[in-house]
C-alpha cells in the first residue's frame, strides 16, 4: 500500500469507519434505503413546491425547493461512499475523485449553511415586519439571495478542494476514513501541514460561527415579536411557520458543532458524528417538513386529490 517515497500518489485507499462485522448486511440495506428514501422525500418536496401554486410563489418554499436540491446533492456524494464501507474487499479512489469528492462535499455543506440563514431571514421579515414582507422579500431577492448561496459555496468548496491537494503525497495512501476528509487526508501529506490546519479551521469556522450567529440573531428578534403575540391563533402560526426550520436547523447544527469543536482524533463517535448532516439530515428534512408544516401537507393533499383541500391556503 505504501509508495516509494519519489513517486507521487496516484489514488488513495478509503479504510472506512469501524462496525460489528456481523451487522455488515444490515448496515448496507439501511442506509441503501436511507438513500433511496432521501432522494424520493426530497423529490417529492421539489415537485410539490414546483406544482402547487400556492407555494411556488413564496419566498420560504423557494427557499425550500432549493434546500431539497441539495440533501439530494450531498446524499448522492456521501451515502453510497458510506455503503461501500459496508463492503469487502479494498477501496481505492483515484487522485481527482478525492478531489472532487472533498470539493462537493463543502460546496453541499456550505451552500446549506448559507440556505438555512436566508431562510431564517424570512422568517425574520415574515414574523417581524409582516406588512413590508412581500416588498423586502420578493421573488426576484429571492433568486438573487439563492444565487449568491450558490456562488458563495462554490468558493468556498474550491478553497476547501485546492488547500490539501496542492501538498504532496508521496507515501502512505491509506485514508483512514469512510471519504475523503480533509483531517484524514492532511495525516498522508509529505510536508508541513500546519498551515493548511490552521487555514481550514479559520474557514469552516467563518462560514459555520457567522451563519450560526446570524440564525441565532434572527430568532431572538423572532421571539420577542412572538411574545408581543396576545391571540392563540398567533402563536400557532409563528410555532407552525418557524418551527420546521429551527428544528432542522436543530438536527444540522449540533452535530456539526461536535465535529468543528472535538479534536483532531480517530475515535467511531468522529465518524457518527459526521452521519448526521451527509446522510441522517438530509433523510429527516422533507419529514420534519411534511410533518411540521401545515402549508406544506395541505399542498401535498391538493397534490394527491383529497377531498377538502382545494381552497385552503
Amino acid at each position: 500500500m505504501e509508495r516509494v517515497n519519489s513517486t507521487l500518489l496516484t489514488e488513495f485507499i478509503l479504510t472506512g469507519i469501524p462496525y460489528p462485522l456481523r451487522l455488515r448486511t444490515f448496515l448496507f440495506v439501511f442506509f441503501l434505503l436511507i438513500y433511496i428514501l432521501t432522494q424520493l422525500g426530497n423529490l417529492l418536496i421539489r415537485v410539490t413546491v414546483s406544482v402547487d401554486t400556492q407555494l411556488h410563489a413564496g419566498p420560504m418554499y423557494i427557499f425550500l425547493g432549493v434546500l431539497s436540491i441539495i440533501d439530494m446533492g450531498i446524499s448522492t456524494i456521501m451515502v453510497p461512499c458510506l455503503m461501500m464501507n459496508f463492503t469487502l474487499g479494498i477501496k481505492p479512489i483515484p487522485f481527482g475523485g478525492c478531489v472532487a469528492q472533498l470539493y462537493f462535499y463543502h460546496f453541499w455543506g456550505s451552500t446549506q449553511c448559507f440556505l438555512y440563514t436566508l431562510m431564517a431571514y424570512d422568517r425574520y421579515l415574515a414574523i417581524c415586519q409582516p406588512l413590508r414582507y412581500p416588498v423586502l422579500m420578493n421573488r426576484r431577492l429571492c433568486t438573487i439571495l439563492v444565487a449568491e448561496a450558490w456562488v458563495a459555496g462554490s468558493i468556498h468548496g474550491a478553497i476547501q478542494a485546492i488547500l490539501p491537494f496542492h501538498l504532496p503525497y508521496c507515501g502512505p495512501n491509506q485514508v483512514d476514513y469512510f471519504f475523503c476528509d480533509i483531517p484524514a487526508v492532511l495525516r498522508l501529506a509529505c510536508a508541513d501541514t500546519t498551515v493548511n490546519k490552521q487555514m481550514n479551521f479559520v474557514d469552516i469556522g467563518v462560514v459555520v460561527a457567522t451563519c450560526f450567529s446570524l440564525i441565532l440573531l434572527s430568532y431572538v428578534q423572532i421571539t420577542q415579536a412572538v411574545l408581543r403575540i396576545c391571540t392563540p391563533d398567533g402563536w400557532r402560526w409563528a410555532f407552525s411557520t418557524c418551527g420546521a426550520h429551527v428544528t432542522v436547523v436543530t438536527v444540522y447544527y449540533v452535530p456539526c458543532a461536535f465535529i468543528c469543536l472535538q479534536p483532531e482524533t480517530n475515535s467511531p463517535l468522529d465518524g457518527a458524528a459526521a452521519l448526521f448532516p451527509t446522510a441522517i439530515t438530509p433523510f429527516l428534512n422533507p419529514l420534519i417538513y411534511m410533518l411540521r408544516n401545515q402549508e406544506v401537507k395541505l399542498a401535498l393533499k391538493r397534490m394527491i386529490g383529497a377531498p377538502g383541500t382545494k381552497s385552503k391556503v
